[in-house]
């Protein structure tokens, strides 16, 4: 068994063990829609647990600003996906725009996400 595979399994059950619930929400940009002038979003919702915090004084830059947050999920719950500034999560009937993906790897294969999220 690759260190890899490992990692993404004990990953995946230190947030489900020490996360909250979270909705991981797909954006699909779908059909311009001609008569109305508008692009259709399609979205898939997976149920994802995650672990949420604050991003610290020191990270806040032209990018990060204060009261965002960081949330920190399982690449093996997402089976494959790989989240994008398009995306969207939801924690507690809010939903938070996502403004950096940062991936965390072993051997080129993604460990956890650690996502900066803004409302």
């Amino acid at each position: 068994m690759a260190l890899s595979t490992s990692l993404r399994s004990v990953a995946s059950k230190v947030v489900n063990k020490f996360g909250g619930d979270v909705t991981f929400r797909r954006i699909v940009t779908g059909a311009y829609n001609a008569s109305t002038g508008t692009v259709v979003e399609n979205s898939t919702d997976t149920g994802i647990k995650g672990v949420l915090e604050d991003v610290s004084k020191r990270e806040v830059s032209d990018l990060v600003q204060a009261g965002d947050k960081r949330l920190i999920i399982a690449a093996q719950d997402l089976n494959g996906t790989v989240p994008t500034t398009a995306d969207k999560v939801v924690i507690s009937g809010r939903v938070l725009q996502i403004i950096r993906v940062d991936t965390i790897e072993q051997d080129n294969q993604p460990i956890t996400y650690e996502l900066i999220l803004r409302d």
